[in-house]
């Protein structure tokens, strides 16, 4: 039952995440905002990391209550596929040389990928499968007990906070890296300009 902390919020980062990659690949398509392309290459791996766990944990979970490790439900399925778009998207960005060709693609692959979001949000309600229906935001009233519901928010704030504290810090170390890579060169070719003795 513990799982639960740990598997309900990673599956909303990574679902959240993926929504805040597609805005940013969209801003960076079209505004060209290089802070919003490098703020997705290095959101990708975290939210590929937070999916992995999201998978690992419903596993975990899965097998007491299923029998099995794994099944192919369109729950489980879609979120594969969500897993498999956060890893296409980490590595497109960074197979080019021209770090702005890799960004495009990847932010194309991004918004494509964004299809797949409510599928893996709607999937258990438009198909018959084994994963539980959503249990917090039904209509009438949320299908847990306070004293789970409760200590769940608080691990997914908790987790939620973390996840921004990794991305900002994963990016403003990129940008540190770009000026400190920008001044190096600028240094390279002052040198190069200077007259020899």
């Amino acid at each position: 039952m513990r799982i639960l902390y740990l598997h309900v919020p990673m599956a909303w980062l990574a679902m959240g995440g993926y929504v805040g990659l597609a805005i940013g690949s969209a801003l960076a398509l079209v505004w060209r905002h290089p802070l919003a392309d490098l703020a997705c290459r290095e959101l990708s791996p975290v939210g590929a990391a937070v999916t992995a766990l999201c998978l690992a944990t419903g596993s975990l979970w899965g097998r007491p209550m299923w029998g099995t490790w794994w099944v192919w439900d369109a729950r489980l399925t879609s979120v594969l596929v969500l897993f498999f778009l956060w890893l296409g998207h980490a590595a497109l960005v960074r197979a080019f040389d021209d770090a702005e060709r890799g960004a495009r693609m990847g932010a194309i692959l991004a918004l494509i990928g964004a299809v797949n979001l409510p599928v893996v949000k709607f999937s258990v309600d438009w198909w018959n499968t084994l994963h539980q229906p959503a249990s917090l935001t039904r209509l009438n009233a949320p299908a847990l007990h306070v004293d789970i519901l409760y200590p769940l928010l608080v691990c997914a704030l908790g987790f939620s906070l973390a996840f921004a504290a990794v991305v900002l810090a994963r990016t403003r170390a990129a940008v540190m890296e770009r000026r400190v890579r920008a001044l190096q060169m600028a240094a390279a070719r002052r040198a190069e300009a200077e007259p020899r003795p």
